[in-house]
């Protein structure tokens, strides 16, 4: 697509000239509410971020980068601190929601990490843990219940689209601003010591803090190879797409498939793109026009070349309606031998495979002799929002979610993480954590406290020195060309009220152009259906924030 100045743009939506009339479309337009401009920070004035106070801890043995390289720990410290000096909780009930990617946890009553983590809060939890798949249709019921019924925290998950999100959380959720901007933030040390970069991404609402963010990795949707598969297909250093096309087709064997993929993925279509070096979503020029991935000819290309891939048999035939779940027993077993996930999947991914298989971030193919990008993800995995309180019970809260923010090398951070010693985890000769039967049922994975808060993250795996060497090593080479989002942290009240529509239209026709069922030329018929119903508005909108934000 050709791109408009931020003006001409601006001055076209002003005029209503964007939109079309579609079939179908007045309806979803008509979503659009009086309190959509009130979600932007557009001629707001902006609430300055939480003062950052580099937590204290142990010096890492490999050193984090200014660019995005994370600190890296080969053993366990061999003392922990205390970070939080009293009980947060004041024997309430606390009613909290989250996503979830774990097996359901064992009752309350019944769940002896559960009762650990309540005790070291000093309060009663009553969780809602909502399965991913579940989340956006649970959210929903959430958002258009009784106010009175809310949570008292939630887990707002961004990897979903969830419509109108920005204004049921300026409707119902906490202003947080007096309580964290700038250096108010002093009083929850731990929440001090989320990075600025955590914040930005999960940006201002009407210029205000809403919500507490989940830092995560520079490094976002990553293929995880098995290495040894690859390997033996041909796998080499400074690979083309060409070569990556066929070490594909020779891993592709009898029931064997070089690539898996589960629903919702678009056969792993970020990847691609990325290496493709196509814009992550949306692009900002020097003079601030946004210009989306879709109507981007390097977007088109990764596309067609993941037709052809699938055209070639490397994918799994359940490629589209499979879970990500059960793509990951397939991982494991040898049935796949490559799938995307998030790059902090190997926190699990390494201890699984032990014993199976030896998983590895692929590095970028190049394409016509350009060398490939990589996901930069959103450093703000989710946020966490609280229902609205009195200041006293707001602080309460935000205690709680100081304590589960604390950082590694902290005796809060290994309870949450880890359990109990003797109970859930045992030490090994290096004195880090090794799940015992019980931990391996109840644990974080299972009871996500984690999605409520959490400190800055860390590459470190339990007795796996040299797995936390080599993702270190991958990390240096990719964080530089990594390709970010730009509109992460800024607000389109147009995304926000019809950007799960418009998503769902591309990621339909994406999918059924790699799968062989449309043509390209679909695609292009998509596009511009894209930009009438709502895409132009939105380049439009995240000019307009951008310019405001910067």
């Amino acid at each position: 697509m050709s791109g408009m100045s931020r003006r001409t743009l601006l001055r076209s939506v002003a005029a209503g000239g964007a939109a079309v009339a579609v079939p179908g479309l007045l309806t979803a337009c008509s979503t659009t509410g009086s309190d959509d401009k009130g979600v932007s920070n557009a001629g707001k004035e902006l609430a300055p971020w939480p003062a950052y106070a580099a937590p204290a801890g142990p010096r890492p043995d490999l050193a984090p980068t200014e660019a995005g390289v994370q600190a890296g720990f080969t053993s366990y410290p061999s003392s922990l601190v205390t970070s939080v000096a009293r009980t947060p909780g004041d024997g309430s009930t606390v009613k909290v929601l989250t996503v979830t990617f774990g097996t359901p946890p064992k009752a309350a009553d019944q769940n002896r990490y559960w009762r650990a983590v309540e005790k070291a809060l000093g309060v009663t939890i009553e969780f809602t843990v909502v399965p991913q798949a579940d989340y956006q249709k649970k959210m929903a019921t959430v958002m258009a219940g009784d106010p009175d019924s809310l949570p008292d925290i939630i887990n707002v998950f961004t990897n979903v689209t969830l419509p109108r999100e920005a204004q049921f959380v300026q409707r119902r959720a906490e202003d947080l601003t007096p309580y964290l901007s700038g250096a108010a933030v002093r009083d929850y040390p731990n929440l001090a010591g989320i990075p600025t970069h955590a914040w930005r991404d999960m940006g201002r609402i009407g210029g205000r803090l809403y919500g507490i963010p989940l830092e995560r990795p520079l490094p976002g949707s990553t293929l995880w190879l098995n290495q040894g598969l690859f390997t033996e297909a041909g796998m080499r250093g400074g690979w083309a797409s060409t070569d990556f096309a066929a070490v594909a087709r020779r891993a592709t064997r009898g029931k064997r498939y070089a690539l898996g993929a589960s629903v919702g993925s678009l056969f792993g279509n970020a990847v691609h793109a990325a290496a493709h070096h196509a814009p992550n979503g949306w692009a900002v020029d020097r003079n601030g026009t946004f210009r989306p991935h879709y109507g981007d000819d390097r977007y088109k290309a990764a596309v067609a070349f993941q037709a052809q891939l699938r055209k070639n048999g490397s994918y799994h035939p359940d490629a589209t309606s499979m879970s990500q779940v059960d793509l990951g027993t397939l991982f494991l077993n040898g049935t796949v031998a490559a799938l995307q996930d998030g790059f902090g999947a190997y926190q699990t991914r390494y201890p699984d495979a032990e014993g199976l298989l030896t998983p590895a971030p692929a590095l970028p193919y190049s394409v016509d002799g350009i060398p490939g990008g990589i996901v930069a993800a959103r450093r703000s995995f989710g946020y966490t929002i609280l229902k609205k309180a009195g200041k006293e019970r707001v602080r309460m809260l935000l205690r709680l979610l100081d304590h589960l923010a604390a950082p590694f090398g902290t005796k809060e951070w290994e309870l949450v993480h880890h359990g109990l010693e003797g109970v859930h985890f045992t030490r090994g000769e290096d004195g880090s954590p090794r799940a015992t039967k019980l931990g391996e049922v109840e644990n974080v994975s299972n009871l996500p406290f984690r999605y409520l808060a959490e400190g800055p993250q860390v590459l470190f795996l339990p007795g796996l020195p040299d797995a936390v060497r080599a993702l270190h090593t991958w990390q240096r080479t990719v964080v530089p060309v990594a390709i970010r989002n730009a509109s992460f942290g800024l607000k389109s009240p147009t995304d926000t009220s019809q950007g799960a529509t418009l998503k769902a239209l591309m990621d339909d026709t994406v999918t059924a152009v790699v799968a062989g069922r449309a043509p390209m030329s679909e695609y292009d018929e998509a596009v511009r259906r894209w930009r009438s119903r709502g895409g132009d508005r939105m380049a439009a909108e995240y000019a307009e924030e951008y310019d405001a934000d910067t």
